[in-house]
């Protein structure tokens, strides 16, 4: 081999080692900080694309889940409200079977009546409040619901169901005479058989979106379990190789160290005798 002070081979090609050890060493700590093997198109383009794809339907997802919180949320405040409902009607039926009791003192009907248009007001009272977000089900006029259920725009729609006292058909019922309450033990027991069907239309919209946000919140799992198995790092794996390069890098530097030092040797042939 030709010794040169110009041109050292050897410092050349240690330099060339250490500097692709060192770049190596950077990837393997680039993977250890982020979690990932693939952190940009760079690394792997096709896998990258990938991913951002898998990423991209996986927060389309996430927005569906939202909206059908928000819509699940809205059936059940009207659900909720529709109970409570039930409930007053419960109890007006009592007062309509005490009102036709035979020799009712006119002081008591009108006692009785009172308290039965009490409960009726409570009811228009729980219906102009069972609202959620802007959205209630349950008054009169009330518009059906859309809740949106995949990324590709299909929606569940929940039927609104009038749970006034004029849905109800109950908002003259009267208990002031023997015939008014026969009439209204009529009126309040057809009611409790309206209410019961308008609640079950709610449970089975109300279900339909439990099933949806539970399949969709699976269907986001595997999503995700995918984008890991493409560009997550090994971590054991680069644990290992971090150490490796690490002492490949030490001996790269004393490598480089040895080989400048070579043209010393040329001084040793000009040294005087």
């Amino acid at each position: 081999m030709t010794l040169s002070v110009n041109t050292n081979l050897g410092a050349m090609i240690a330099l060339q080692n250490l500097n692709s050890t060192t770049g190596d060493l950077e990837k393997t700590q680039l993977r250890i900080t982020t979690g990932l093997k693939v952190n940009g198109p760079k690394d792997d383009a096709s896998t990258y694309a990938i991913a951002q794809n898998m990423r991209g339907d996986i927060a389309g997802y996430h927005a569906v889940k939202t909206a059908m919180a928000g819509g699940e949320s809205t059936v059940n405040v009207a659900i909720n409200g529709g109970k409570s409902i039930s409930d007053l009607l419960i109890q007006m039926k009592a007062k309509v079977v005490q009102a036709n009791q035979a020799g009712l003192d006119a002081a008591s009907r009108t006692a009785l009546h009172n308290d039965f248009v009490q409960l009726r007001n409570q009811i228009e009272t729980i219906v102009a409040t069972a609202e959620f977000n802007g959205s209630n089900l349950i008054k009169s006029g009330a518009s059906n619901l859309s809740v949106l259920s995949t990324v590709d725009g299909s929606t569940i729609t929940v039927s609104a169901q009038n749970m006034s006292t004029t849905g109800l058909s109950i908002q003259s019922a009267s208990l002031l005479t023997s015939a008014n309450a026969q009439s209204a033990l009529t009126l309040i027991n057809t009611a409790m058989v309206t209410l019961s069907d308008k609640l079950a239309n709610l449970g089975s919209s109300s279900k339909r979106i439990e099933i949806q946000s539970e399949f969709t919140t699976k269907l986001v799992d595997i999503l995700d379990a995918g984008v890991g198995n493409l560009v997550d790092a090994d971590m054991a794996k680069e644990s290992a190789q971090l150490q490796a390069l690490q002492i490949k890098q030490q001996l790269g530097v004393q490598a480089l160290a040895i080989a400048n030092r070579n043209p010393q040797t040329i001084l040793s042939l000009f040294q005087g005798g």
